[in-house]
């Protein structure tokens, strides 16, 4: 088999300990071999440097294993190629048959040019991805905090969320406020009320007519410091990511045209994907490396399961949320698309589908600098308006009647 790299390495990661297999080929056309291991403190990493350099390696692999690859990628990089694999990739490659190192057999893989880089963006982007990934970590958090809260007004028999639509709104706040203080009886309590609400006062006080113990106000007041504690955090968060996502506020404006996507799913697509489509040959390689597409299991010339294969799954989070979100727009192309997936396949595929459509919209809106363009929500009618016609008229007639169909008059 040919050598593609002549002197490359296969580096072994572990949690504690770093096993490294560099391969070379010296003058005399000999291929020569050797293995070392190292920690995985910053001091011995950068001896892993030292070790590899001294040996005039060029390119060197590794298993995405966890997050224990971060630090590694992040002292050889700039200094040397360094491919990040798949470890799927890996084991499906053929012809381990001995009970060598693994390192020794990334190593000796990468020699014959047999392994595929993982898709590794700059550190701009990668520091923006733990931005909008831990931003989105206390989203859910602060969810989860006021699921508590409203378990304890329930507990203590408060039907606020029955009233309210919003129970942590600008009146529910003032009101869960006058709980814990116990300062107010629950028609003054109602009286808090602020806009629309107010129409419900007669409710609110007999909602906020409950039993609320000692207990009850002294989980509300932990729950309660540890939402604001949530919320400034998160307005750090965002600050600090519209302070690095400036530079690409054109591509965000763009993929918020898309239905279903606010400005923070932008930012997010933005930082999983970047924007500089040419990492990607096809939409549909993106579409495939974000798994929101089948997947291809064929055995014998039968079509096996063809479940979305493992991808990105913070991408996956913020695209089926933008798809459920755009299923819910009046008169737009996607939401006529999983209308129809949902009548046949159900709702779950229907969300994968229209996320699909969504990533492989933003894909072109980067790539080509253009904005959104809407085809409507008649845009599966217009495609075969005969069809349409004929199975109306079909359903008609099994119900008992008659139909005779005329042309309107154009429109003056």
């Amino acid at each position: 088999m040919d050598v593609t790299y002549p002197c490359c390495a296969g580096l072994d990661v572990h949690k504690e300990t770093v096993a490294g297999c560099a391969l070379w080929v010296d003058p005399h056309g000999k291929r020569q071999k050797e293995i070392a291991t190292f920690g995985t403190t910053t001091r011995q990493l950068l001896a892993l440097a030292d070790w590899l350099s001294q040996r005039k390696i060029t390119h060197v692999a590794m298993e995405s294993t966890g997050v224990y690859w971060k630090p590694i990628f992040n002292i050889l990089e700039g200094t040397f190629t360094v491919l990040l694999v798949n470890a799927r990739h890996i084991k499906q490659v053929p012809g381990r048959k001995t009970d060598i190192k693994d390192c020794e057999w990334i190593g000796d893989l990468l020699q014959h040019g047999l392994l595929k880089a993982s898709f590794v963006p700059d550190r701009p982007q990668r520091d923006l991805r733990d931005l909008t990934r831990h931003r989105a970590q206390l989203v859910g958090e602060q969810t989860r905090v006021i699921n508590r809260m409203q378990k304890i007004l329930e507990d203590a028999n408060i039907k606020l969320a029955s009233v309210a639509s919003n129970a942590l709104g600008v009146s529910g706040r003032a009101m869960i406020q006058s709980l814990i203080r116990d300062d107010q009886t629950p028609e003054q309590m109602a009286d808090l009320a602020r806009g629309k609400l107010r129409r419900k006062t007669a409710q609110l006080g007999e909602a906020l007519q409950g039993h609320v113990t000692e207990h009850h106000r002294f989980m509300l007041i932990e729950l309660w410091g540890h939402l604001e504690y949530l919320e400034k955090a998160i307005a750090k968060f965002e600050s600090r990511i519209e302070e690095r996502t400036r530079p690409f506020a054109q591509e965000i404006a763009r993929l918020d045209e898309i239905p279903g996507v606010d400005r923070i799913t932008a930012q997010a697509i933005l930082a999983e994907i970047g924007n500089d489509m040419s990492r990607f040959p096809t939409a549909d390689h993106l579409a495939s490396w974000a798994g929101v597409c089948p997947g291809n299991n064929e055995s014998a010339g039968k079509r096996k399961s063809g479940k979305t294969t493992p991808g990105n799954r913070w991408l996956q989070r913020c695209l089926s949320q933008a798809a459920w979100a755009s299923s819910h727009t009046k008169d737009t192309y996607l939401s006529a698309q999983f209308r129809q997936i949902a009548r046949r396949r159900g709702k779950k595929r229907a969300i994968i589908a229209v996320a699909r459509t969504i990533l492989i919209s933003a894909y072109y809106l980067l790539r080509d600098a253009v904005p959104y363009e809407e085809l409507g929500g008649d845009y599966f009618d217009r495609i075969n308006p005969e069809r349409i016609r004929q199975y109306h008229v079909r359903r008609l007639q099994k119900l008992g009647f008659v139909v005779t169909l005329q042309e309107a008059a154009p429109a003056a």
